[in-house]
């Protein structure tokens, strides 16, 4: 694992790094440390919104062997994140075998799940997903494994005769995991999948697997079993091969960077980028920027909030050499209602210059931007690395956010008279016989702010007192160190998005949510995040 992966907010210590996964005696560069958001006492966990795509789906030969298994990862992933399923990692039990434990080596992708949470956090999951009318039914118990086997029923459609209590909870264990696999040339499909589920009884378990629509002859899928899993398959035979091949847990890349990641939560995943790049037959430019690189990541949760924190590293896309100044978002006023910034483009820009223009050409847009440019005398890339500055950040404020003119604006760290000129520039290729308004300008201490009014240019050119805000600081965990950042008081927001003809239920779910934030520091190829989403 490269030593200079950066650290990501994981509360709100500025100075917390990436969590080694065993706690040391003394503290290290990426030992555990506990976290005090002054509300929980617990491991910041996290997030539900924004949880990895849905991995492709095994196909099997025949429809319902590969319907049981789309059912079970809609299961997972309709159950613990689309539902709002809060428990935290910190007291998960986190022992004994793993599924990457037991799953092929050669994997380019990788999720997990663990169904066991301590009694506490139970209340709190079911508490949380009781809030959403999507799964407040089916969290009518005090057991999220027949939570999630009531969504996998619904979404197979034809296992009403499975009773949970009788055919499935028996055998059924805490812990499921699934890898894809590269594509070999036998593959048409381009999909290969294979899925572990912990289980108790090996006996019992082949039995409910086979009710449930596996290993049978009709689906034509595979079912082996290893050190307390059920390995399942396409076929018999790769079951059989996968049960016996050298675990992904071996596997020096994954071993390294998950070791990195620490607390792995209730959901964690992995994925090779170059590996899928070439394995989907990327275009070579693209493959090769992420031809080393890596995604590592982890589903945590808190009483009020669920959060996705992880790092992507070896892409072939590097920040500058130089350190980058945090973007402190904590800095706007007050009253914002949503900003986004970013610290460093402009290195980024001067430095990767060549392959970008190089990348935007290929396109029609790419060249008529480029070309608009030079006419009206905007110097590539020199003007643009001006006006991007050491950070570039976008506000809207929510006073005046309903009327016909919002409070919009940029503040732009950087040398305040030639970002004027390079803006002035822009305006008039914007604005040439448009009769597009322009920005009002400001400058501050070694900034710039436009924007949609002269008083709200005046207000973010002094700067304001975000970072103080509640819904902000837990929106937006380690905000003061972070190189990029997104924030969003959703309550702001709900004018524009409920509507009055929506059904009631549909209105509650939105109602729910609270804010959205996201925060990270880039350093070098590698780039950590966290992604929080809070409920009301």
């Amino acid at each position: 694992m490269p030593a200079d992966i950066p650290p990501f907010p994981q509360g709100q210590d500025p100075d917390r790094t990436i969590p080694h996964r065993r706690p040391q005696p003394q503290p290290q560069p990426y030992s555990q440390q506990p976290f005090d958001d002054g509300r929980t006492r617990q491991w910041p966990q996290p997030e539900e919104l924004g949880p990895p795509s849905a991995p492709p789906t095994p196909p099997v030969t025949a429809k319902r062997g590969r319907g049981w298994i789309i059912a079970l990862i809609a299961a997972v992933l309709v159950g613990v994140v689309g539902g709002g399923g809060v428990w935290a990692a910190s007291v998960l039990s986190g022992g004994g075998t793993q599924p990457h434990d037991v799953l092929p080596g050669n994997a380019v992708a990788y999720l997990r799940l663990d169904l066991d949470p301590a009694a506490n956090q139970k209340v709190a999951l079911f508490g949380i997903a009781r809030k959403f009318s999507v799964t407040k039914d089916v969290f009518s118990g005090d057991d999220p494994r027949e939570a999630l086997f009531k969504v996998f029923r619904e979404e197979a459609g034809d296992l009403a005769a499975v009773d949970y209590a009788k055919d499935v909870e028996p055998w059924l264990g805490d812990r499921v995991g699934f890898a894809v696999l590269p594509q070999t040339s036998e593959d048409r499909s381009g999909e290969n999948v294979v899925l572990a589920v912990q289980v108790k009884d090996e006996s019992a378990a082949r039995a409910g697997l086979n009710k449930l629509g596996a290993g049978t002859k009709e689906s034509g899928s595979g079912i082996a079993f290893r050190d307390g899993y059920a390995i399942l398959a396409r076929t018999q035979a790769e079951a059989d091969q996968y049960a016996k091949a050298a675990p992904l847990s071996q596997n020096e890349r994954f071993a390294g960077d998950t070791d990195a990641l620490g607390e792995p939560g209730v959901l964690s995943f992995w994925a090779d980028l170059g590996a899928i790049a070439k394995n989907v037959g990327e275009a070579q430019d693209a493959a090769e920027l992420v031809r080393n690189g890596r995604v590592t990541g982890a589903l945590r949760f808190g009483d009020n909030y669920a959060e996705l924190t992880g790092f992507v590293s070896g892409t072939g896309l590097k920040s500058a050499e130089t350190e980058t100044v945090p973007v402190k978002l904590g800095e706007l006023p007050a009253t914002t209602a949503a900003a986004f910034g970013v610290s460093g483009l402009g290195d980024i820009v001067r430095d990767q210059w060549a392959k970008l223009r190089q990348a935007a050409e290929k396109t029609p847009e790419g060249r008529s931007l480029t070309q608009s440019g030079e006419k009206y005398g905007i110097k590539l890339p020199d003007d643009l690395v001006t006006l991007l500055g050491e950070s570039t950040t976008v506000a809207v404020d929510r006073e005046g956010l309903s009327g016909d003119q919002p409070n919009v604006g940029v503040v732009l760290r950087t040398d305040p008279a030639k970002a004027r000129e390079v803006l002035a520039k822009i305006e008039s290729a914007v604005t040439e016989g448009e009769g597009v308004p322009l920005l009002v300008k400001v400058d501050g201490d070694g900034k710039l702010a436009a924007a949609t009014s002269e008083d709200y240019a005046k207000t973010l050119s002094t700067g304001g007192a975000l970072g103080d805000d509640e819904t902000f600081k837990l929106a937006v965990p380690g905000a003061d160190n972070a190189t990029f950042g997104l924030y969003a008081d959703l309550d702001r927001f709900e004018q524009f998005y409920l509507d009055d003809d929506m059904r009631p239920e549909e209105r509650a779910n939105l109602q729910v949510l609270r804010a959205v934030g996201l925060s990270g520091r880039i350093s070098g190829e590698n780039a950590g995040f966290t992604l929080r989403v809070l409920f009301n």
